[in-house]
Protein backbone atom coordinates (compact mmCIF):
# COMPACT_ATOMS: atom_id res chain seq x y z
CA UNK A 1 0.00 0.00 0.00
CA UNK A 2 1.20 3.31 -0.92
CA UNK A 3 0.13 6.98 0.32
CA UNK A 4 -0.02 9.85 -1.42
CA UNK A 5 0.25 13.69 0.37
CA UNK A 6 -1.11 14.55 2.85
CA UNK A 7 -0.63 11.50 5.25
CA UNK A 8 -2.61 12.20 8.31
CA UNK A 9 -0.86 10.80 11.11
CA UNK A 10 -3.30 9.29 14.29
CA UNK A 11 -0.87 5.57 14.75
CA UNK A 12 -3.21 4.94 17.24
CA UNK A 13 -6.56 6.01 16.37
CA UNK A 14 -9.22 3.96 17.67
CA UNK A 15 -7.08 1.83 20.32
CA UNK A 16 -8.68 -1.80 20.15
CA UNK A 17 -10.71 -0.94 16.78
CA UNK A 18 -7.22 0.19 15.15
CA UNK A 19 -5.80 -3.17 16.56
CA UNK A 20 -8.62 -5.57 15.47
CA UNK A 21 -8.42 -3.50 11.90
CA UNK A 22 -4.46 -4.00 11.72
CA UNK A 23 -4.79 -7.70 12.64
CA UNK A 24 -7.66 -8.28 10.41
CA UNK A 25 -10.26 -9.56 13.30
CA UNK A 26 -12.15 -6.54 12.64
CA UNK A 27 -15.86 -7.78 11.73
CA UNK A 28 -16.90 -6.36 8.41
CA UNK A 29 -20.45 -5.63 7.08
CA UNK A 30 -20.87 -3.92 3.75
CA UNK A 31 -24.53 -2.58 3.25
CA UNK A 32 -25.72 -3.00 -0.33
CA UNK A 33 -24.67 -6.12 -2.35
CA UNK A 34 -24.49 -4.36 -5.91
CA UNK A 35 -22.37 -3.29 -8.13
CA UNK A 36 -19.99 -1.45 -5.92
CA UNK A 37 -21.17 -3.29 -2.59
CA UNK A 38 -20.50 -6.79 -3.47
CA UNK A 39 -16.88 -6.37 -5.28
CA UNK A 40 -15.78 -4.54 -2.24
CA UNK A 41 -17.20 -7.29 0.38
CA UNK A 42 -15.32 -10.05 -2.00
CA UNK A 43 -11.90 -8.31 -1.19
CA UNK A 44 -12.52 -7.49 2.28
CA UNK A 45 -13.00 -11.18 2.69
CA UNK A 46 -9.96 -12.35 0.57
CA UNK A 47 -8.23 -10.00 2.64
CA UNK A 48 -8.93 -11.72 5.56
CA UNK A 49 -11.94 -10.01 6.73
CA UNK A 50 -14.68 -11.60 8.84
CA UNK A 51 -16.94 -10.22 5.93
CA UNK A 52 -20.86 -10.22 5.39
CA UNK A 53 -22.80 -8.84 2.68
CA UNK A 54 -26.00 -6.91 4.49
CA UNK A 55 -29.21 -6.49 1.85
CA UNK A 56 -32.66 -6.52 1.73
CA UNK A 57 -32.83 -8.28 -1.59
CA UNK A 58 -33.65 -11.64 -0.63
CA UNK A 59 -32.40 -13.32 -3.90
CA UNK A 60 -29.19 -11.45 -3.89
CA UNK A 61 -28.72 -12.89 -0.30
CA UNK A 62 -29.68 -16.58 -1.15
CA UNK A 63 -27.17 -16.28 -4.03
CA UNK A 64 -24.58 -15.51 -1.85
CA UNK A 65 -25.04 -17.88 0.66
CA UNK A 66 -24.95 -20.75 -2.06
CA UNK A 67 -22.17 -19.35 -3.62
CA UNK A 68 -23.27 -17.75 -6.80
CA UNK A 69 -22.26 -14.21 -7.97
CA UNK A 70 -25.18 -12.09 -9.63
CA UNK A 71 -22.53 -9.91 -11.62
CA UNK A 72 -20.31 -10.77 -14.26
CA UNK A 73 -17.19 -8.98 -12.61
CA UNK A 74 -16.99 -11.24 -9.57
CA UNK A 75 -16.61 -14.94 -10.16
CA UNK A 76 -18.82 -17.52 -8.51
CA UNK A 77 -15.54 -19.39 -8.08
CA UNK A 78 -14.38 -16.47 -5.98
CA UNK A 79 -18.05 -15.84 -3.80
CA UNK A 80 -17.94 -19.80 -3.42
CA UNK A 81 -14.50 -20.17 -2.07
CA UNK A 82 -15.03 -17.16 0.63
CA UNK A 83 -18.08 -18.80 1.58
CA UNK A 84 -16.73 -22.14 2.31
CA UNK A 85 -14.31 -20.67 4.31
CA UNK A 86 -16.18 -19.32 6.07
CA UNK A 87 -15.28 -16.00 5.37
CA UNK A 88 -17.82 -14.18 3.54
CA UNK A 89 -21.21 -14.38 4.85
CA UNK A 90 -24.81 -12.83 3.62
CA UNK A 91 -27.82 -11.40 5.64
CA UNK A 92 -30.51 -9.70 5.74
CA UNK A 93 -30.63 -9.10 9.17
CA UNK A 94 -30.08 -5.60 10.58
CA UNK A 95 -28.38 -7.15 13.79
CA UNK A 96 -25.64 -7.78 12.06
CA UNK A 97 -24.88 -4.00 12.11
CA UNK A 98 -24.76 -3.70 15.69
CA UNK A 99 -22.45 -6.73 15.45
CA UNK A 100 -19.33 -5.29 13.39
CA UNK A 101 -16.80 -3.59 14.04
CA UNK A 102 -16.44 -1.51 10.37
CA UNK A 103 -19.64 -0.83 8.53
CA UNK A 104 -19.31 0.12 4.78
CA UNK A 105 -22.38 1.84 3.13
CA UNK A 106 -22.80 1.01 -0.75
CA UNK A 107 -26.52 2.06 -1.21
CA UNK A 108 -27.76 3.95 -4.60
CA UNK A 109 -27.85 7.51 -4.84
CA UNK A 110 -30.37 8.15 -7.65
CA UNK A 111 -32.21 11.87 -8.29
CA UNK A 112 -35.60 12.22 -8.13
CA UNK A 113 -38.01 13.12 -10.82
CA UNK A 114 -36.82 16.75 -10.77
CA UNK A 115 -33.12 15.78 -11.12
CA UNK A 116 -32.60 16.54 -7.31
CA UNK A 117 -30.37 14.64 -5.10
CA UNK A 118 -32.66 11.28 -3.84
CA UNK A 119 -30.41 10.14 -0.41
CA UNK A 120 -33.35 8.62 0.94
CA UNK A 121 -31.30 5.32 0.44
CA UNK A 122 -28.37 6.42 2.84
CA UNK A 123 -30.82 7.82 5.37
CA UNK A 124 -32.43 4.82 5.56
CA UNK A 125 -29.42 2.86 6.02
CA UNK A 126 -28.48 5.40 9.02
CA UNK A 127 -32.19 5.12 10.69
CA UNK A 128 -31.51 0.87 10.68
CA UNK A 129 -27.78 1.65 12.11
CA UNK A 130 -28.32 4.49 14.51
CA UNK A 131 -30.18 2.48 17.31
CA UNK A 132 -27.75 -0.54 16.70
CA UNK A 133 -24.69 1.43 16.69
CA UNK A 134 -21.84 0.92 19.84
CA UNK A 135 -19.07 2.24 20.67
CA UNK A 136 -16.18 1.38 18.27
CA UNK A 137 -17.23 1.45 15.17
CA UNK A 138 -15.89 2.51 11.81
CA UNK A 139 -18.14 4.07 9.16
CA UNK A 140 -17.15 4.55 6.07
CA UNK A 141 -19.66 6.09 3.24
CA UNK A 142 -18.89 4.91 -0.16
CA UNK A 143 -22.29 6.09 -2.08
CA UNK A 144 -22.02 9.11 -4.48
CA UNK A 145 -23.39 12.36 -2.83
CA UNK A 146 -22.89 16.54 -2.74
CA UNK A 147 -19.89 17.75 -0.56
CA UNK A 148 -21.20 18.18 3.33
CA UNK A 149 -23.31 15.51 3.14
CA UNK A 150 -21.33 13.15 5.34
CA UNK A 151 -20.78 15.93 7.92
CA UNK A 152 -23.93 17.91 8.20
CA UNK A 153 -26.48 15.28 7.22
CA UNK A 154 -25.04 11.61 7.94
CA UNK A 155 -23.08 12.72 11.39
CA UNK A 156 -25.65 14.23 13.47
CA UNK A 157 -27.99 11.26 12.20
CA UNK A 158 -25.39 8.10 13.67
CA UNK A 159 -24.97 10.86 16.64
CA UNK A 160 -28.36 11.43 17.46
CA UNK A 161 -28.37 8.36 20.57
CA UNK A 162 -25.87 9.67 22.30
CA UNK A 163 -22.78 8.05 21.10
CA UNK A 164 -19.85 10.88 20.06
CA UNK A 165 -17.50 10.73 17.07
CA UNK A 166 -14.37 10.42 17.57
CA UNK A 167 -14.56 9.21 20.77
CA UNK A 168 -17.63 6.23 20.63
CA UNK A 169 -17.44 5.98 16.47
CA UNK A 170 -15.81 7.24 13.63
CA UNK A 171 -16.86 8.23 10.04
CA UNK A 172 -15.42 8.69 6.60
CA UNK A 173 -15.77 8.70 2.91
CA UNK A 174 -14.44 7.07 -0.02
CA UNK A 175 -15.85 7.55 -3.09
CA UNK A 176 -16.44 4.26 -5.06
CA UNK A 177 -14.55 4.18 -8.11
CA UNK A 178 -16.19 0.93 -9.90
CA UNK A 179 -16.26 0.74 -13.87
CA UNK A 180 -18.09 -2.37 -14.96
CA UNK A 181 -16.92 -4.78 -17.34
CA UNK A 182 -13.08 -2.99 -17.08
CA UNK A 183 -11.02 -5.41 -17.18
CA UNK A 184 -7.80 -3.58 -16.15
CA UNK A 185 -8.96 -1.69 -13.29
CA UNK A 186 -10.72 -3.36 -10.53
CA UNK A 187 -11.29 -2.88 -6.95
CA UNK A 188 -7.70 -3.39 -5.76
CA UNK A 189 -5.46 -1.62 -8.33
CA UNK A 190 -7.44 1.57 -8.56
CA UNK A 191 -6.37 4.32 -6.89
CA UNK A 192 -8.96 5.06 -3.11
CA UNK A 193 -9.76 8.37 -2.10
CA UNK A 194 -10.54 8.71 1.45
CA UNK A 195 -11.37 11.36 3.60
CA UNK A 196 -12.30 11.45 7.43
CA UNK A 197 -14.54 13.61 9.46
CA UNK A 198 -11.33 14.03 11.58
CA UNK A 199 -7.66 12.43 11.64
CA UNK A 200 -8.98 9.43 13.62
CA UNK A 201 -11.63 8.63 11.50
CA UNK A 202 -8.99 9.17 8.52
CA UNK A 203 -6.25 6.43 10.48
CA UNK A 204 -9.23 3.99 11.06
CA UNK A 205 -10.42 4.21 7.08
CA UNK A 206 -6.84 3.97 5.91
CA UNK A 207 -6.12 1.10 7.79
CA UNK A 208 -8.67 -0.76 6.75
CA UNK A 209 -8.75 0.05 2.79
CA UNK A 210 -4.86 0.02 3.02
CA UNK A 211 -4.90 -3.69 3.51
CA UNK A 212 -6.51 -4.83 0.11
CA UNK A 213 -5.92 -1.60 -2.40
CA UNK A 214 -2.84 -1.15 -3.64
CA UNK A 215 -2.80 2.75 -3.68
CA UNK A 216 -4.18 5.00 -1.12
CA UNK A 217 -4.97 9.25 -1.88
CA UNK A 218 -6.06 10.64 1.43
CA UNK A 219 -7.46 14.54 1.22
CA UNK A 220 -8.16 16.56 4.05
CA UNK A 221 -11.91 16.51 4.66
CA UNK A 222 -15.05 14.28 3.83
CA UNK A 223 -16.28 16.88 2.11
CA UNK A 224 -13.23 16.97 -0.16
CA UNK A 225 -13.41 13.43 -0.77
CA UNK A 226 -17.16 13.90 -1.97
CA UNK A 227 -15.98 17.04 -4.44
CA UNK A 228 -12.96 14.62 -6.21
CA UNK A 229 -15.85 11.74 -6.99
CA UNK A 230 -18.37 14.44 -8.87
CA UNK A 231 -15.05 16.00 -10.33
CA UNK A 232 -14.13 13.08 -12.28
CA UNK A 233 -17.65 12.10 -13.22
CA UNK A 234 -18.34 15.86 -14.17
CA UNK A 235 -15.32 16.24 -16.48
CA UNK A 236 -16.67 13.16 -18.31
CA UNK A 237 -19.81 13.94 -18.76
CA UNK A 238 -18.85 17.44 -20.00
CA UNK A 239 -16.06 16.36 -22.19
CA UNK A 240 -18.46 13.71 -23.90
CA UNK A 241 -20.83 16.68 -23.84
CA UNK A 242 -18.61 18.42 -26.01
CA UNK A 243 -17.86 16.15 -28.54
CA UNK A 244 -21.15 14.69 -29.03
CA UNK A 245 -21.83 17.99 -30.29
CA UNK A 246 -18.99 18.13 -32.25
CA UNK A 247 -20.68 14.90 -33.82
CA UNK A 248 -23.82 16.81 -34.36
CA UNK A 249 -21.69 19.67 -35.81
CA UNK A 250 -19.59 16.84 -38.17
CA UNK A 251 -22.67 15.93 -39.40
CA UNK A 252 -24.23 18.99 -40.39
CA UNK A 253 -20.41 20.04 -42.25
CA UNK A 254 -20.69 16.60 -43.71
CA UNK A 255 -17.61 15.60 -42.39
CA UNK A 256 -16.19 12.55 -40.72
CA UNK A 257 -16.54 12.96 -36.72
CA UNK A 258 -14.22 9.40 -35.98
CA UNK A 259 -11.89 10.78 -38.66
CA UNK A 260 -11.50 14.48 -37.33
CA UNK A 261 -10.94 12.76 -33.48
CA UNK A 262 -8.69 10.23 -34.76
CA UNK A 263 -6.36 13.41 -35.92
CA UNK A 264 -6.73 15.47 -32.96
CA UNK A 265 -5.67 12.61 -30.87
CA UNK A 266 -2.06 12.69 -32.78
CA UNK A 267 -1.29 15.56 -30.78
CA UNK A 268 1.00 14.33 -28.45
CA UNK A 269 0.45 17.38 -25.80
CA UNK A 270 -3.18 19.22 -24.48
CA UNK A 271 -5.74 17.02 -26.31
CA UNK A 272 -7.64 13.99 -24.91
CA UNK A 273 -9.46 12.25 -27.37
CA UNK A 274 -13.40 11.34 -26.09
CA UNK A 275 -15.93 9.45 -28.55
CA UNK A 276 -19.28 10.59 -29.24
CA UNK A 277 -22.53 7.76 -28.61
CA UNK A 278 -26.12 7.92 -28.21
CA UNK A 279 -26.50 9.10 -24.87
CA UNK A 280 -25.21 8.68 -21.18
CA UNK A 281 -26.21 5.53 -19.26
CA UNK A 282 -25.47 4.14 -15.84
CA UNK A 283 -25.40 4.51 -11.99
CA UNK A 284 -22.76 7.30 -12.76
CA UNK A 285 -22.19 9.81 -15.23
CA UNK A 286 -26.22 10.89 -16.16
CA UNK A 287 -26.69 11.26 -12.37
CA UNK A 288 -23.76 12.41 -10.55
CA UNK A 289 -23.08 16.28 -11.87
CA UNK A 290 -26.55 16.52 -10.49
CA UNK A 291 -25.33 16.36 -7.54
CA UNK A 292 -22.73 18.95 -7.93
CA UNK A 293 -24.88 21.74 -9.24
CA UNK A 294 -27.78 21.09 -7.07
CA UNK A 295 -25.36 21.75 -4.04
CA UNK A 296 -24.48 24.96 -5.87
CA UNK A 297 -27.89 25.96 -6.61
CA UNK A 298 -28.33 26.10 -2.61
CA UNK A 299 -25.46 28.61 -2.65
CA UNK A 300 -26.75 30.41 -5.42
CA UNK A 301 -24.35 29.88 -8.25
CA UNK A 302 -25.50 28.26 -11.31
CA UNK A 303 -23.03 25.26 -12.59
CA UNK A 304 -23.52 26.22 -16.67
CA UNK A 305 -21.07 23.58 -17.93
CA UNK A 306 -23.29 21.20 -16.32
CA UNK A 307 -26.35 22.00 -17.14
CA UNK A 308 -25.19 22.24 -20.98
CA UNK A 309 -23.28 19.25 -21.00
CA UNK A 310 -26.92 17.22 -19.49
CA UNK A 311 -28.56 18.96 -22.57
CA UNK A 312 -26.64 17.73 -25.27
CA UNK A 313 -25.89 14.36 -23.93
CA UNK A 314 -29.65 13.86 -22.98
CA UNK A 315 -30.43 14.79 -26.74
CA UNK A 316 -28.40 12.49 -28.24
CA UNK A 317 -31.07 9.27 -28.04
CA UNK A 318 -33.11 11.74 -30.03
CA UNK A 319 -30.33 12.27 -32.28
CA UNK A 320 -29.92 9.30 -32.95
CA UNK A 321 -33.22 8.53 -33.61
CA UNK A 322 -33.29 10.92 -36.44
CA UNK A 323 -30.12 9.71 -37.79
CA UNK A 324 -32.24 6.60 -38.57
CA UNK A 325 -35.23 8.05 -40.22
CA UNK A 326 -33.11 10.04 -42.09
CA UNK A 327 -31.30 6.56 -43.09
CA UNK A 328 -34.19 5.12 -44.25
CA UNK A 329 -35.63 7.91 -46.37
CA UNK A 330 -32.43 7.87 -48.17
CA UNK A 331 -33.48 4.48 -48.75
CA UNK A 332 -37.43 5.73 -49.77
CA UNK A 333 -38.33 3.77 -46.63
CA UNK A 334 -40.79 5.04 -44.07
CA UNK A 335 -39.85 5.00 -40.30
CA UNK A 336 -43.48 3.71 -39.87
CA UNK A 337 -43.70 0.03 -40.74
CA UNK A 338 -39.92 -0.61 -41.08
CA UNK A 339 -38.39 -3.70 -38.86
CA UNK A 340 -35.75 -2.07 -36.96
CA UNK A 341 -33.16 -4.08 -34.82
CA UNK A 342 -31.06 -2.30 -31.48
CA UNK A 343 -28.34 -4.19 -31.17
CA UNK A 344 -26.95 -3.54 -27.41
CA UNK A 345 -29.47 -2.72 -25.35
CA UNK A 346 -27.15 -2.13 -21.87
CA UNK A 347 -25.35 1.38 -20.84
CA UNK A 348 -21.94 0.50 -22.40
CA UNK A 349 -19.83 -2.12 -23.38
CA UNK A 350 -19.68 -5.85 -21.89
CA UNK A 351 -21.78 -5.27 -18.87
CA UNK A 352 -25.26 -6.20 -17.73
CA UNK A 353 -26.99 -3.35 -16.29
CA UNK A 354 -29.58 -1.17 -18.40
CA UNK A 355 -30.07 1.78 -15.87
CA UNK A 356 -30.45 5.08 -17.81
CA UNK A 357 -29.56 3.33 -21.00
CA UNK A 358 -29.74 5.50 -23.90
CA UNK A 359 -31.27 2.85 -26.17
CA UNK A 360 -33.73 2.74 -24.18
CA UNK A 361 -34.77 5.97 -24.98
CA UNK A 362 -34.00 5.62 -28.88
CA UNK A 363 -36.16 2.28 -29.19
CA UNK A 364 -39.56 4.34 -27.24
CA UNK A 365 -39.28 7.29 -29.47
CA UNK A 366 -38.82 4.49 -32.69
CA UNK A 367 -41.84 2.55 -31.55
CA UNK A 368 -43.94 6.15 -30.87
CA UNK A 369 -42.74 7.17 -35.13
CA UNK A 370 -44.19 3.40 -36.06
CA UNK A 371 -41.02 1.37 -36.32
CA UNK A 372 -41.65 -1.90 -34.89
CA UNK A 373 -38.67 -2.78 -33.08
CA UNK A 374 -36.45 -5.73 -31.85
CA UNK A 375 -33.25 -6.18 -29.47
CA UNK A 376 -30.46 -8.02 -29.56
CA UNK A 377 -27.87 -8.29 -27.11
CA UNK A 378 -25.73 -11.04 -25.37
CA UNK A 379 -26.33 -9.78 -21.41
CA UNK A 380 -30.30 -9.21 -21.73
CA UNK A 381 -32.38 -12.06 -22.19
CA UNK A 382 -35.68 -10.10 -21.08
CA UNK A 383 -36.36 -6.60 -21.48
CA UNK A 384 -39.12 -4.59 -19.85
CA UNK A 385 -40.41 -1.94 -21.44
CA UNK A 386 -43.64 -0.24 -19.58
CA UNK A 387 -45.93 -2.85 -19.84
CA UNK A 388 -44.22 -5.27 -22.56
CA UNK A 389 -41.72 -7.85 -22.21
CA UNK A 390 -39.60 -8.32 -25.26
CA UNK A 391 -37.56 -11.32 -25.63
CA UNK A 392 -34.41 -10.75 -27.53
CA UNK A 393 -33.39 -12.09 -30.81
CA UNK A 394 -30.49 -14.25 -32.13
CA UNK A 395 -28.37 -12.37 -34.52
CA UNK A 396 -27.56 -15.58 -36.55
CA UNK A 397 -29.98 -14.01 -39.24
CA UNK A 398 -30.45 -10.43 -39.37
CA UNK A 399 -31.49 -10.17 -43.32
CA UNK A 400 -35.49 -9.71 -43.04
CA UNK A 401 -34.57 -5.91 -41.01
CA UNK A 402 -34.82 -2.70 -42.55
CA UNK A 403 -32.31 -1.49 -40.28
CA UNK A 404 -29.77 -2.17 -37.62
CA UNK A 405 -28.46 -0.17 -34.74
CA UNK A 406 -25.47 -0.62 -32.84
CA UNK A 407 -26.26 1.34 -29.45
CA UNK A 408 -23.65 -0.65 -27.77
CA UNK A 409 -20.75 -2.33 -29.00
CA UNK A 410 -20.34 -5.36 -26.81
CA UNK A 411 -17.36 -7.36 -28.21
CA UNK A 412 -18.82 -10.95 -28.41
CA UNK A 413 -21.02 -9.69 -31.64
CA UNK A 414 -19.46 -10.15 -35.23
CA UNK A 415 -19.44 -6.91 -36.38
CA UNK A 416 -18.31 -7.98 -39.76
CA UNK A 417 -20.77 -10.80 -40.06
CA UNK A 418 -23.53 -8.48 -38.84
CA UNK A 419 -22.85 -5.69 -41.48
CA UNK A 420 -22.70 -8.50 -44.23
CA UNK A 421 -26.05 -9.48 -43.66
CA UNK A 422 -27.94 -6.21 -42.61
CA UNK A 423 -29.37 -3.95 -45.37
CA UNK A 424 -28.67 -0.91 -42.87
CA UNK A 425 -26.59 -0.51 -39.89
CA UNK A 426 -26.30 3.02 -37.92
CA UNK A 427 -23.54 2.49 -35.77
CA UNK A 428 -23.91 4.57 -32.74
CA UNK A 429 -20.35 3.60 -31.07
CA UNK A 430 -18.12 3.67 -33.56
CA UNK A 431 -18.07 -0.34 -33.59
CA UNK A 432 -17.89 -1.25 -37.38
CA UNK A 433 -15.06 1.61 -38.30
CA UNK A 434 -12.62 -0.98 -39.38
CA UNK A 435 -15.15 -2.06 -42.21
CA UNK A 436 -16.04 1.35 -43.46
CA UNK A 437 -13.67 0.67 -46.63
CA UNK A 438 -15.77 -2.09 -47.32
CA UNK A 439 -19.50 -1.62 -46.72
CA UNK A 440 -18.96 2.32 -46.06
CA UNK A 441 -22.35 2.26 -48.65
CA UNK A 442 -24.48 0.94 -45.79
CA UNK A 443 -22.95 2.42 -42.95
CA UNK A 444 -23.97 5.91 -40.80
CA UNK A 445 -21.82 6.73 -38.09
CA UNK A 446 -21.98 9.25 -35.48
Amino acid sequence: MAEDEPAIAAPRAGGALMDAIVSRRARVVVVGAGYVGLPLAVELARAGFPTTAYDTARERIDALRRGHSYLGDVSSDQVAALVKAGRLDATSDADALGAADVIVICVPTPLNKTKDPDNSFIMSVAEVLAPRMRPRQLIVLESTTFPGFTREALLPRLARGGLRHDEDFFLAFSPERVDPGNREFQTRNTPKVLGGISPASLALASALYGTFIDRLVPVTSTDAAEMVKLLENTFRAVNIGLVNEVAMMCARLGLDTNEVIAAAATKPFGFMPFHPGPGLGGHCLPIDPHYLSWKLRTLAYTARFVALADEINGSMPEFVATMIVSALNDRKQSVRGSRVLVCGVTYKRDVEDIRESPALEIIHILRRAGAEVAYADPFVPLLRLGADTLTRVPLDDIAGYDCVVIAADHTAVDYARLVEQAALVVDARGATQALRQRFGHKIVFL
